[in-house]
């Protein structure tokens, strides 16, 4: 592939938040311009006026920005061939539509929603399925039917939609990147609307047009599309043009395998489907995206990148740079791909581990506010011991809270059941042992207690004493942190609750 040659494009509705599905498709249009030193496009596809929902281009252009994948060209970004809103370019596609119409390769329809609900109902009543297409026009409302007197006529006082003609009686041969060779009959095709009633082109001309005029090289799309790529190839070929690659990715689904996911049901998933927070319009109701969660975008990205594609490694931590270098349409699974929370989030874990400086800040901040003060090498040392323990940073506190401030409650199951005389005792003579410790290392204590009799309860309530809970880090290495004073002033707190209690 000659490397200035590679156009892509990504061309969301603005209907809303973007979800997985086509964050994902931007992220391998991304990855496959960049590889090939290509041009990354950002289209709006506005068509649909119905379906517009405020704040969706912010949105995009938002997401777009988080994950480190900007256009280069386009919406927000210019370029060339603007405007890159397709309802600014109506002009444009009434010129190739009337080229259409010349050729006889599209024609005028006045039906009704009406006449064709009732022919629908005829339809279905026979047990058939109505399409619109060329085994039926001739028995409809449109041009084909008509003199040329009438059409002007029909014109004058009618609305009308402009159809696209097909010629049944061909194997249409398709060729897919990621699916391989598709052939589909034109027999069972039908007749796309390719001008609204309302003079508004289709999406299905517009984006032929578009990626046409845009010198778009491959299409990478989601799945969806795959149905309609029949008809854009025959567009282009009415209007003599190459058709681009085409590539169409699969399917994300729901990791119980019932269906894709979709903005219709983020209710009833147990995990975010949105890049970034969305704010309904007109509500309050704010949805958190995975930014807002606590992942970075470096490996959101790594995930969504894996999400249907695999390089064939053994590994599968990558940062951006190396996704562009191993990326190919090729490897690109044909079948649906099940979404996993439990991977991303181990995902997260393995890009926090480039992050310690951000953390550090986080929990420089976190005991700042409680005004702690604490010297900067025993921040780091506290980060190098927990850091494994996290998926997110916003966790470091509730793993490494002990190392500041002594508990002032404790596990209340485990407290209750060791609230006797006995207790106290052990606690009395394993003081008395750390007390007498020259070198209060991990090394030595851990020695230390080799030679201890019940050692596993003396460490479980010496846990308890120093954290409050039963969790946290190696024990010995609590201690060390924390230091012979502040260790013992600990154990002693315990000892006097127990005291209270019984």
């Amino acid at each position: 592939m000659s490397s200035h040659s590679v156009r892509v494009r990504f061309a969301p509705s603005p209907t809303g938040p973007l979800h997985l599905g086509g964050i994902r498709t931007a992220l391998y249009n991304y990855l496959f311009a960049k590889k090939y030193g290509g041009t990354f496009i950002l289209r709006i596809e506005d068509t649909d006026r119905k379906r517009f929902v405020e704040n969706s281009e912010l949105y995009i252009l938002e997401t777009l920005k988080w994950c480190q994948i900007e256009p280069d060209e386009g919406v927000g970004y210019g370029g060339p061939y603007s405007p890159y809103y397709q309802s600014q370019r109506n002009n444009i596609y009434r010129m190739y539509i009337n080229k259409l119409l010349k050729q006889g390769d599209a024609y005028y329809a006045f039906d009704t929603d009406q006449e064709i609900d009732k022919k629908r109902k005829e339809y279905n009543n026979r047990g058939l399925v109505f399409s619109y297409n060329s085994r039926i026009r001739m028995d409809l409302n449109n041009s084909l039917t008509m003199t040329k007197e009438q059409l002007y006529d029909k014109l004058r006082s009618c609305s009308y939609v402009i159809r696209f003609k097909i010629k049944p009686g061909e194997k249409l041969k398709m060729h897919d990147i990621i699916r391989g060779n598709i052939i589909v009959d034109t027999n069972h095709l039908d007749d796309k609307i390719l001008l609204k009633s309302d003079g508004v082109a289709t999406y299905h001309l517009a984006n032929t047009i578009d990626d046409h005029l845009m010198k778009i090289t491959h299409v990478i799309r989601g799945e969806e599309w795959l149905p309609s790529t029949s008809l854009h190839i025959l567009l282009y070929r009415s209007l003599g043009w190459t058709p681009p690659n085409f590539a169409h990715l699969p399917l994300i689904l729901k990791n119980n395998g019932k269906g894709k996911i979709s903005k219709r049901n983020t209710d009833s998933l147990n995990f975010p489907i949105y890049p970034i927070q969305w704010k309904v319009p007109k509500s309050q109701i704010i949805i958190p995206g995975y930014r807002e969660l606590g992942y970075l975008p470096e490996a959101f990205v790594n995930m969504l990148a894996l999400l249907g594609w695999n390089p064939g490694l053994k590994r599968e931590i990558f940062s951006l740079q190396e996704l562009i270098h191993f990326f190919s349409l090729e490897k690109i699974k044909k079948s649906g791909v099940y979404f996993d929370i439990k991977k991303t989030n181990w995902f997260n874990k393995k890009h926090l581990n480039k992050k310690k400086e951000e953390i550090f800040s986080f929990l420089f901040k976190e005991i700042k506010t409680r005004s702690i003060l604490c010297k900067k090498d025993y921040l780091w040392k506290i980060i190098h011991l927990t850091i494994d323990r996290i998926h997110f940073i916003h966790e470091i506190w509730e793993h490494s809270f002990y190392f500041f401030v002594p508990p002032n409650s404790y596990e209340e199951n485990f407290f209750n059941k060791i609230c006797h005389e006995n207790t106290i005792l052990q606690l009395e003579n394993a003081k008395i042992l750390l007390y007498d410790m020259n070198q209060f290392t991990s090394v030595n204590l851990r020695f230390l207690f080799h030679t201890i009799k019940n050692k596993h309860k003396i460490m479980q309530l010496f846990r308890l004493a120093l954290v409050g809970f039963l969790k946290g880090i190696d024990i010995f290495l609590i201690l060390e942190m924390l230091g012979k004073k502040e260790s013992i002033r600990r154990i002693e707190k315990l000892i006097n609750r127990i005291k209270e209690k019984i």
